[in-house]
């Protein structure tokens, strides 16, 4: 057998592997000058031409990781869109999880060396939010909210979406006028003052962002709500005080497992046994650690969690959950929002930073909008309330209710 043609066998071997561990989707994955392996049918909606061999070994032995360094190198060329590409492959791998050693191992190191600690949530939160608030300018909305929205209609647009999300979350803990919220993890600090100007509520928010807290402080100045809320640059391990409610709004990601129970503990010291609170969240219908590649690249440290793994926060402390809700296709539709933003700033993007990070981030995003497509991904809103707490609705109307002045008009359960 001569050398080309065994390499050719060998290739062919290489290509059938990766095309099986993804799931056999409807994507032709072909060796540039070399062999292609396809669906049966011939029905084709995407390819993927990997550039050399040792790209394609890479990717078959941890295809998680190996294909988003290889993206991000410019090793790999996309036929009929990414995002095509990426929904194609999602869907056969839904269900399916690090199967070989290798994945496994990655990721378990990974856990190990992005620990969230007091120092390594810094050193975490530090890597993706202080990127620059000029680079979160060009692609979130005008407020800066980097969490889901909410779309009433599926045609809102996101700034409205990212409103009405403010408003449910605010109407879900039942905040009234002149009550005391705390906020763990606030972003550049929307949510916040949201909460102060619309619901009468003194905030006090906590974030170990720099970039984000001197934002927020700024804008608070701004807006005359600077001695309503007080934004705090520290550690949600270092929460004191007494509230009415907790909030949190996409930080529970940043927190690990592992320290689940000192999150229990901060919950209840600061809202005891008559206090509700929410908890917004990225999370999985099973335990399962985050994308490997999205942890090196984009989330350090970071670990959604399934509902059983909530249960962990709230069941110590004897929370009784009032209301689970699920806003996964809102999450879909609001990262498709912030990817079309993100590709028509990207000529500014690679000019703050260069032409690698601009792909690293299309396909995190594009990932992203895959994944909750899929349901790989789940976006829950998880409300909680302390035994003796007496600020409960009736029932669900007022969340669809006309927004109201103040929280405080509608009339609590006996």
């Amino acid at each position: 057998m001569s050398g080309a043609r065994m390499f050719s066998s060998t290739d062919r071997w290489l290509l059938k592997k990766l095309y099986a561990a993804i799931g056999s989707p409807s994507v032709r994955i072909a060796l540039k000058d070399g062999p292609a392996v396809g669906p049966k049918d011939g029905h084709v909606v995407a390819g993927l031409v990997i550039h050399d061999r040792a790209t394609l070994m890479r990717i078959v032995v941890n295809p998680e990781v190996a294909f988003g360094e290889a993206y991000a190198d410019g090793a790999v060329e996309i036929q009929g869109g990414l995002l095509t590409l990426l929904d194609a492959v999602y869907c056969p791998m839904a269900a399916r999880g690090n199967s070989s050693w290798y994945p496994r191992l990655a990721s378990w190191w990974l856990r190990l060396s992005q620990g969230n600690t007091r120092l390594g949530s810094r050193h975490n939160i530090h890597h993706h939010y202080d990127l620059g608030n000029q680079f979160y300018q060009l692609w979130l909305d005008r407020n800066l909210v980097y969490t889901c929205a909410y779309f009433p209609e599926p045609s809102a647009t996101l700034e409205e979406a990212q409103l009405a999300k403010m408003n449910h979350v605010c109407r879900k803990v039942w905040l009234r006028p002149g009550e005391r919220v705390v906020e763990a993890g606030c972003g550049w600090g929307s949510l916040a003052l949201h909460m102060a100007r619309h619901y009468g509520v003194k905030v006090k928010a906590f974030n170990i962002s720099h970039e984000q807290i001197v934002y927020a402080r700024w804008r608070a100045q701004q807006e005359g709500l600077d001695g309503r809320v007080e934004f705090i640059e520290d550690d949600y391990r270092n929460i004191y005080g007494r509230f009415d409610a907790f909030v949190s709004v996409g930080m529970l990601e940043h927190v690990g497992r592992e320290h689940y129970r000192e999150m229990s503990k901060v919950i209840h010291r600061t809202i005891g046994d008559s206090g509700r609170g929410l908890l917004h969240f990225i999370g999985r219908n099973q335990r399962r650690p985050l994308n490997a590649w999205v942890r090196k690249r984009i989330f350090p440290g970071a670990y959604p969690p399934s509902l059983r793994e909530v249960a962990d926060i709230l069941e110590p402390s004897d929370f009784a959950v009032l209301d689970v809700e699920n806003l996964r296709l809102h999450y879909a539709r609001t990262l498709e929002h912030w990817l079309e933003r993100f590709e028509s700033s990207r000529q500014q993007v690679a000019t703050m930073f260069d032409d690698r990070f601009v792909r690293i981030w299309r396909l995190y995003l594009a990932g992203s909008v895959a994944a909750f497509r899929a349901g790989s991904m789940q976006l829950f809103q998880v409300v909680f309330a302390g035994p003796q707490c007496k600020a409960i609705p009736w029932t669900r109307a007022y969340l669809y209710q006309p927004q109201p002045q103040s929280a405080g008009r509608m009339q609590a359960a006996d």
